[in-house]
């Protein structure tokens, strides 16, 4: 396993980290147990959760990732081997009953990371994210940036406050964002460096074969910056399995009980993008999962691949993916469905 430095602190972590949103959800406790067993035993040390989870989010199953997580790390001794990250979930009419309504104000972060440190059955996370912003922008796939924020919606400056005395008070370790901009990342740091106020070291955003939209504007600045990517969805939901092709719904499958969430990868794009990565791994003897977890693991600017799995069958494949090295010419011929093919599900 690959170790990677994280921003710019001496904290090592794995090239793959463990998802864990079908917690609670998809998996059940022991299954969670099994998962983080294995993941650890292969040299996973980065394990990735959020206040919200499980997905999709509802309030019988909220907070049951990190409680599953956290019965696991009761049981073990090495936690200061384990490299922990959460996240605040930010403004929502879905999460109303969070909260009493999601807020990145002081008083919203300090309860939300009291109350997931509870649950994870720890005194500190070694990273803790900003899920999404408060402000008007884009992210979960919404084109056609619009302005006019919400007037009562906490700035930028106000979250990043609260999550300073987070990491002075100890509970905290380093802090990240999640679903970012450039401009939102570019005004934490400007902040941070004028107002000697805790750094930005990662931000989590969508990474793919099918959405590198990363790479358009945030991949230079942040890596410059010393800020890591932390990529999630690096399988398309699972698409780039190939599984759901020509109308495929495996059974128990995400896309597959909750098709409407998730319109913009199973789009005709989506799938004639797909269709043509699943050929070329199959072209090469390669399992079309593994080849596109292996890109995403292969770029500079990705710190972390964060990788989730329902069975111990695709967990297992999914962290293999660690040692697998693509040639130059799959390399090449990905670039090339790339650009008949750009950013099917942004």
């Amino acid at each position: 396993m690959e170790y990677r430095q994280l921003g710019h602190t001496d904290i090592k972590v794995s090239v793959i980290c463990l998802g864990t949103m079908t917690f609670g959800q998809q998996n059940s406790e022991a299954e969670a147990h099994e998962q983080l067993d294995y993941a650890l035993e292969q040299g996973v040390n980065f394990i990735d959760t959020a206040e919200m989870y499980a997905v999709p989010p509802t309030p019988e199953t909220q907070g049951l990732t990190e409680q599953y997580i956290g019965t696991w790390l009761k049981k073990r001794s090495d936690r200061d081997q384990i490299i922990l990250a959460s996240k605040v979930a930010g403004p929502s009419e879905r999460l109303s009953y969070l909260r009493g309504g999601t807020k990145l104000n002081a008083a919203h972060i300090n309860e939300a990371v009291d109350d997931s440190l509870k649950r994870l059955q720890t005194d500190y996370l070694d990273l803790y994210q900003v899920h999404w912003p408060s402000r008007n922008t884009n992210f979960f796939g919404k084109l056609g940036y619009e302005d006019g924020d919400d007037p009562h919606a906490e700035t930028i400056a106000e979250t990043l406050d609260a999550l300073d005395q987070l990491v002075k008070s100890g509970k905290v370790r380093t802090i990240g964002l999640s679903n970012e901009t450039p401009w939102g990342l570019h005004e934490y740091l400007r902040l941070s460096e004028r107002e000697d106020k805790a750094r930005v070291v990662s931000v989590q955003n969508p990474y793919s074969l099918l959405n590198r939209s990363y790479e358009v504007g945030l991949a230079e600045f942040a890596q410059r910056s010393q800020v890591g990517l932390l990529a999630y969805s690096p399988l398309g939901f699972g698409v780039l399995s190939g599984k759901y092709l020509d109308g495929q719904r495996p059974a128990g499958a995400r896309i597959s009980r909750w098709e409407e969430m998730f319109p913009r990868y199973i789009s005709e794009p989506a799938q004639h993008a797909t269709r043509q990565y699943v050929a070329l791994a199959c072209e090469h003897n390669l399992d079309p999962a593994q080849m596109a977890l292996a890109f995403v693991n292969s770029r500079s600017f990705v710190t972390s691949n964060i990788i989730g799995a329902t069975t111990m069958e695709q967990l297992q494949a999914n962290i293999a993916s660690a040692d697998l090295e693509l040639p130059d010419s799959v390399l090449e011929s990905i670039e090339a469905i790339h650009e008949e093919n750009t950013n099917p599900c942004p």
